[in-house]
C-alpha cells in the first residue's frame, strides 16, 4: 500500500538515508522513527491517517532498509543514532513533533532528552525510556525474563541463524506470542525483501549489540547498576505514551516511574492491542494522537 507516499534519498553527515513522506510539505513535520525489525515503510498504515495534519517523514534509520549501513558495532551507539536524526531535523527545520515505536522510541527519547530544542512534542507507541526499562530488566522479574531474547540477538552469529531457511527464525522472533492478523502476504513479502538486502540483518541487530543496557537472569537481580542522573534524562516537552497492553516483549513494568522523567506526560492504554499496535489498529492510534493534540493545543 503506497497511500500517497513519496520517497527520496538525502545525505546526513555525508551518508545516504532513504526517506518516505506523506502529506503536504507545508504542514508541520512529524518525524516517525521505526523499530526492529522494521523500516520506514512500517508507518504506511498510520501516516496517511495523520497526513491531513502533518507532513509525515519516515526515514529508514541507520543500518535498516535502504539507508546507510556501516558494518561495525561501534557505528550503532545511541549518540550516533540520535545524531543522524538530529541532523535530519536540522534540515527539516526545528522544532518538530517526534514519534517513535520500539527501538525508534529510544532515538526519540534521546532527541527529547539531549536535543530538547529540536523536539516540540514527543509521541511514543510501545517504546521505553532507558531508565525505567533498565530498572525493569535488572530486577530479575518478568521483564528480565521477557528480554532474554536480547542475549540471543547479541550473539556474533545471530544474524546468520535468523536468516536461515528463508528467515524462518526471524519471522518466529518477530511475531512470537503476538497477534499476526495484520500481517498480509504483501506486508510479509516486503519485510523479507528488506531483511534480504546484503548485510542488513547484521547491521539491524548491531543496535542491540551496541546497547549498554544490561539484562538480569530471571530471579537474579542486578545490584550494581550505576546511578543515573535524572536531571539529564528528563523529557520536558509534552509527551504522549500510547501503550498496547498485550505486548509480550515490553511489559507495563518497563514504563513504571516514567512520570519522574516526563514533566508533561499523558498515558493512553489500549487493552486489546500488543507491540504491533501501529499496524493492528492505526485508526485508534491516530484518534489518540489527534485527541491529545487538541487537548494540549487548546
Amino acid at each position: 500500500m503506497t497511500n500517497g507516499v513519496r520517497t527520496e534519498t538525502i545525505l546526513l553527515g555525508g551518508n545516504p538515508f532513504f526517506l518516505r513522506h506523506w502529506g503536504d510539505d507545508v504542514l508541520p513535520p512529524l518525524l516517525m522513527l521505526h523499530g526492529f525489525p522494521e523500516y520506514g515503510g512500517a508507518w504506511a498504515d498510520l501516516a496517511p491517517l495523520l497526513a491531513d495534519r502533518f507532513h509525515c517523514i519516515a526515514p529508514d534509520q541507520r543500518g535498516f532498509g535502504q539507508s546507510w549501513a556501516p558494518e561495525g558495532v561501534e557505528n550503532y551507539t545511541a549518540s550516533a543514532l540520535v545524531g543522524d536524526m538530529a541532523e535530519l531535523i536540522s534540515q527539516i527545520g526545528a522544532p518538530v513533533t517526534v514519534m517513535g515505536h520500539d527501538w525508534g522510541a529510544a532515538v526519540a527519547y534521546g532527541l527529547a532528552m539531549f536535543k530538547p530544542e529540536l523536539v516540540k512534542r514527543l509521541i511514543i507507541a510501545n517504546g521505553v525510556h532507558p531508565v525505567p526499562f533498565q530498572r525493569a530488566m535488572a530486577s530479575g522479574g518478568a521483564q528480565s525474563e521477557a528480554s532474554q531474547y536480547i542475549n540471543f540477538l547479541r550473539r556474533d552469529d545471530s544474524h546468520d541463524l535468523l536468516a536461515a531457511d528463508g528467515f524462518a527464525r526471524m519471522q518466529d522472533l518477530f511475531l512470537a506470542k503476538m497477534d499476526t492478523g495484520w500481517l498480509t502476504e504483501e506486508a510479509r513479502a516486503a519485510y523479507l525483501a528488506e531483511w534480504s538486502r546484503p548485510g542488513r540483518l547484521r547491521t539491524m541487530i548491531n543496535w542491540y549489540r551496541a546497547s549498554p543496557l544490561r539484562i538480569a537472569e530471571p530471579g537474579k537481580p542486578l545490584t550494581d547498576l550505576p546511578d543515573l542522573p535524572v536531571d539529564r534524562l528528563m523529557v520536558r516537552c509534552p509527551h504522549l505514551l500510547i501503550w498496547g497492553e498485550r505486548d509480550t516483549a515490553l511489559l507495563p513494568e518497563s514504563t513504571a516511574g516514567l512520570d519522574a522523567f516526563a514533566t508533561d506526560l499523558t498515558r493512553v492504554t489500549l487493552p486489546d492491542l500488543d507491540h504491533w499496535l501501529i499496524h493492528q489498529d492505526p485508526q485508534t492510534i491516530a484518534d489518540a494522537i489527534n485527541a491529545w493534540l487538541a487537548k494540549i493545543d487548546a
